[in-house]
């Protein structure tokens, strides 16, 4: 089944989307820049990343939790 349509795998998709953008925009800051497009989407991934970092680790031990037990 594609993560498209599994609601789970979509949520693991977008949270590891969050995830390694946010640590690549700290590794090469200026991969990810606020322009238009998908570079500009990939941005504010990271943003959430930086921003909500306690809640984005919650959700990855959760997430990690919910597939180890599943």
């Amino acid at each position: 089944m594609s993560a498209l349509f599994n609601f789970q795998s979509l949520l693991l998709v977008i949270l590891l989307l969050i995830c390694t953008c946010t640590y690549v925009r700290a590794q090469f800051p200026r991969l990810i820049e606020n322009r238009g497009g998908v570079s500009g989407l990939l941005w504010k991934f990271s943003r959430i990343g930086e921003r909500l970092s306690p809640y984005v680790a919650l959700w990855c031990f959760a997430m990690g939790v919910g597939i180890l037990f599943s």
